[in-house]
């Protein structure tokens, strides 16, 4: 139908000799215009249809009849996502071609700035956490009257505080650096969180004492300190990576509603990347400090420099990132910026905050709640390995040997990673499917081996406890612990999208703190009994109060959020409260039953009249007041015949108030009020 109504005008190639120029007679190219008459009547809704339908109904989402990807019968739903995601892999791969073509390292540039850059921060965290935990077993090898089992030199508070302290470090940072991503901006928290990790991981570095004991206080006060930083990286990274899909102001746009939880997961996943890293760095010091052997006893020199070095050289790249945050980074707060002028808040805005709490209190339970459950199964999985190696090499009692397993352990956890990112777009199984499957799937892997536990543990059935253990791993990759970090801020609004996303983290690392505290009270076989039913909670956690927000873009959630704030929730109409982007208790709730795409289709429209209003405004008072305003104004997705309609049916006076005394008002071309001398927006 749009083709019927739109008129095209095709052109010949340019005739040879000529210069082709903008809008002249013969530039070799197409394009098309709405029809409007000469007398200027009123354009009818066909016609209207036919002008926003790239904008209302993109062909990503909607059929040619302009039906809803989801409110499609399920044959017809399978058809349209596998056309529609098959279409969208043929065009990368092409695109990929293309650029192997130009440039066969390019790929290796793109997928450097795309997910290398952004997940840098979460990357050196993993390396040195993922560092603390795997040098603990060769100071035990080391210093056994400070970290082994009969300790007495050390007190059993200062080791266990070791822990204590740097989880709790994690959780403050993540509460404190939340609020102020969302109080200050988000380049704030960036570049304090890459300063903070720096500072720590000196400290780490030079970490001493004059006795053992001594030492060990400097070391977990250390990771106090290295913790803040790292506990701000999970909101600050989660929200900046997610809203650089999306720059301030712009439309939703096709990338944003198929990828936008690849990139984030892409960012996050250099986590893993982080690990591997470190244990690969840490094997390969060990055996050249340890003249080849990985045996013990180990020299309290080579560990010393092990270990110092395992944090020295993550600092290195820590003070680069610094650099990158500060001269490289300068519009990370920009879509938070446009978020709270839209608002007219300066500071933190505790309104917003309110009204999540009363409109998406159950999703704050399932991100909070999910990532909770999550985090005690993270810090579970360690208790397969010790049990496998203790029988498969029973006679080894050398760190080389844990740090092999480990090293193993992560190869297959990055699987789980990078399918997490390639699936977590999918409209058919997306965010809320994978964190329940990788739900149940832990609860599988934990409950089985938790009934019978002397058979997996006996040299006949440990080969499949092995088995467990590395699907244990895959899955919580492939699930809850890639998911959870994405939705704690995707389904939240921008104003307070660091907070909530903080708060969720600092709720998931508690569970982590219930684990690290519990585990030293039970022994093992009772671990295997309490941990399965974490798994379980967080399945039914999900299922009840998770939204999917998969194929769902931030511009129709914030859109959405614009009804909410100014206290018109029950007038939104569109695809965020559609029953498929929506949690069973919202729906309980009665939430989505003022779904109604035909009235959303015309706010929407006069949605955008507002946006367009606003940034025409905003252009005049930059003309007459260049500076005053420092926010950028983004170009948007607004083509000549949507730009040419709003001029055709935009009252001036909305433009160019009656008491504004910097211009007077005249009419314009085919009856436009304009100001005298300017124009009223871009030329069609």
């Amino acid at each position: 139908m749009d083709d019927d109504i739109i008129q095209h005008h095709r052109h010949h190639d340019p005739s040879v000799g000529l210069v082709p120029v903008p809008h002249g007679p013969e530039t070799g190219d197409e394009h098309g215009h709405y029809p409007i008459s000469p007398g200027g009547e009123k354009i009818t809704d066909d016609q209207e249809r036919a002008i926003f339908s790239y904008l209302t109904h993109p062909d990503d989402s909607y059929t040619k009849e302009g039906v809803y990807w989801a409110d499609l019968p399920f044959r017809q739903r399978l058809k349209f996502v596998s056309k529609t995601q098959h279409e969208e892999t043929m065009n990368e791969l092409r695109e990929f071609g293309r650029m192997v073509k130009r440039d066969p390292l390019s790929p290796l540039g793109q997928y450097f700035r795309n997910a290398v850059l952004p997940g840098a921060g979460l990357g050196l965290e993993g390396y040195v956490l993922f560092s603390i935990g795997n040098i603990e077993p060769l100071f035990a090898a080391t210093w056994p009257s400070c970290w082994g089992h009969d300790r007495t030199e050390c007190s059993n508070n200062w080791i266990a505080a070791v822990t204590y302290l740097e989880v709790i470090g994690i959780m403050v940072g993540q509460i404190a650096v939340g609020v102020i991503g969302d109080w200050i901006g988000r380049r704030w928290g960036l570049i304090q969180d890459a300063a903070i990790m720096f500072i720590g991981l000196l400290m780490l570095t030079a970490s001493w004492g004059l006795t053992l004991q001594g030492w060990v206080i400097c070391y977990a006060w250390s990771l106090f300190f290295y913790g803040f930083g790292v506990g701000g990286e999970y909101p600050i990274t989660a929200t900046s990576s997610m809203e650089n899909a999306v720059g301030a102001g712009k439309l939703s746009t096709r990338d944003d509603r198929l990828h936008r939880g690849r990139k984030v997961t892409m960012a996050f996943l250099m986590q893993g990347w982080g690990q591997f890293v470190n244990q690969a760095l840490l094997i390969l010091l060990l055996l050249i400090l340890h003249h080849g052997d990985g045996n013990p006893p180990y020299g309290t020199t080579t560990v010393q420099w092990i270990f110092r070095l395992s944090f020295a050289i993550p600092a290195i790249g820590t003070l680069w990132l610094v650099y990158y945050r500060i001269y490289k980074m300068p519009n990370a707060s920009r879509q938070l910026a446009a978020a709270k002028k839209k608002s007219n808040v300066t500071g933190y805005d505790m309104q917003s905050l309110k009204m999540t709490c009363k409109f998406f209190g159950g999703r704050l339970i399932a991100t909070a709640g999910g990532w909770f459950c999550n985090d005690v199964f993270f810090y579970g999985n360690k208790l397969f390995q010790s049990q496998f190696i203790r029988v498969i090499s029973p006679n080894s009692d050398s760190v080389l040997t844990i740090w092999i397993w480990n090293l193993v352990n992560v190869v297959v956890s990055l699987a789980g990673y990078y399918l997490a990112s390639l699936s977590i777009d999918n409209k058919f199984y997306g965010r809320k499917m994978m964190q329940q499957v990788g739900f149940l799937m832990c609860f599988i892997m934990f409950v089985i081996p938790a009934f019978k536990y002397d058979y997996y543990t006996s040299p006949t059935g440990i080969h499949a406890f092995q088995a467990m253990y590395f699907l244990s791993s895959f899955f919580n990759q492939f699930g809850p612990n890639s998911v959870s970090f994405l939705v704690a801020g995707e389904v939240f609004p921008t104003p307070i999208r660091a907070s909530a996303h903080g708060f969720s983290a600092c709720i998931g690392k508690a569970g982590a703190l219930l684990a690290s505290v519990l585990y030293n009270y039970i022994d093992t076989q009772t671990k295997f009994y309490v941990v399965p039913w974490f798994g379980l909670a967080g399945m039914l956690l999900t299922w009840l109060f998770l939204p999917d927000t998969t194929g769902l873009d931030l511009k129709e959630q914030e859109r959405r959020w614009t009804y909410i704030r100014a206290g018109r929730a029950e007038d939104y109409h569109g695809i965020a409260i559609h029953p498929a982007h929506l949690s069973l208790w919202e729906r309980l709730m009665g939430v989505g039953k003022q779904y109604d795409p035909e009235l959303d289709r015309k706010q929407k429209i006069e949605d955008m009249r507002e946006e367009w209003t606003e940034k025409e405004r905003m252009r005049r008072d930059r003309e007459i007041n260049p500076g005053r305003d420092n926010l950028e104004i983004e170009d948007d997705e607004f083509n000549d015949d949507v730009n040419h309609y709003f001029r055709k049916t935009t009252d001036g006076s909305r433009l160019f108030p009656a008491s504004d005394p910097r211009s007077t008002p005249s009419i314009g071309e085919k009856g436009v009020t304009t100001p005298a001398g300017s124009s009223t927006g871009r030329s069609s």
